[in-house]
């Protein structure tokens, strides 16, 4: 066979047409992997058998720490901390209130999802108080990484201690504000959890197209870990924790980590 036969048919094979076909196919495959990204958990897990993690009102024992992550919802139905609204609804951004904890007067509280501008609105607040808070207690499902790495920084450096209360609860990026405190004190009452976040602007893809993003993000969280003298291995259990899950914390994870200086009853 000629040379020129097989190069007349080797641009038959790859037509603009045939070409335009794989295009087409590879952007479908693309689509409904993006699809099966979204779909909820308890969907994917009916298709392959699995089970989802137990809710919140589960207990929680060691070795049986992961249970289901719903950031719009308050985890349990608990008597809320001082100064927190009591139904299960949680704001779609950080509340800033004064107040007063118990044995801690002139306190704040921050209660609600960390939104992307909320680092730059707390420290606004924090300039237009007359005095410093005594301490800083959460109540946070998380969300914005930057925005807390930001607050958690200008805590430190204005050496405000962090409070956990009972029935509080501080998940996903949350636990980097209380890693800021230069005292972190956690009620056995309350709940610090970690797991598996984005990093970036893009969170629509799938996380496997993302990263250079993801491990750019990890790297920075590690350092600030490290930078607050907290134990990075924490890490260790945030990344084998499902976005759609949480890790809680137990009492002596949360002291071997540094994560706290003083667990309460």
């Amino acid at each position: 066979m000629s040379d020129a036969v097989v190069s007349v048919r080797n641009a038959k094979r790859w037509s603009g047409a045939r070409i335009l076909k794989l295009t087409l196919v590879a952007q479908c495959a693309l689509g409904v992997f993006v699809v099966l990204a979204d779909l909820p958990r308890e969907f994917l897990a009916g298709l392959t058998g699995t089970e989802r993690s137990p809710e919140m009102d589960v207990p929680i024992a060691p070795g049986n720490q992961t249970r289901r992550f719903e950031p719009r919802r308050a985890p349990l139905d608990l008597p809320a901390p001082p100064g927190f609204q009591g139904d299960d609804s949680v704001p779609s951004r950080l509340e800033f209130t004064s107040t007063d904890l118990e044995n801690r007067d002139g306190a704040a509280l921050l209660n609600g999802t960390i939104a992307e501008g909320d680092a730059e609105r707390f420290a606004d607040w924090l300039l237009a108080l007359p005095a410093l808070p005594s301490a800083i207690a959460l109540n946070s499902p998380g969300g914005s990484v930057g925005d807390a790495l930001t607050i958690g920084r200008l805590v430190r450096e204005k050496a405000i201690p962090m409070v956990i209360a009972p029935g509080a609860f501080c998940f996903s990026a949350c636990p980097y504000i209380l890693a800021a405190g230069v005292e972190r004190e956690v009620s056995k009452e309350g709940f610090v959890g970690v797991h598996q976040h984005y990093f970036g602007e893009n969170t629509y893809l799938p996380a496997f197209l993302l990263v250079s993003d993801i491990q750019a993000g990890q790297g920075e969280v590690m350092a600030y870990l490290e930078e607050m003298g907290i134990d990075p291995m924490i890490m260790a259990k945030a990344l084998v924790t499902p976005p759609d899950d949480i890790y809680i914390l137990l009492p002596e994870e949360l002291e071997a980590f540094r994560l706290a200086t003083e667990v309460t009853e």
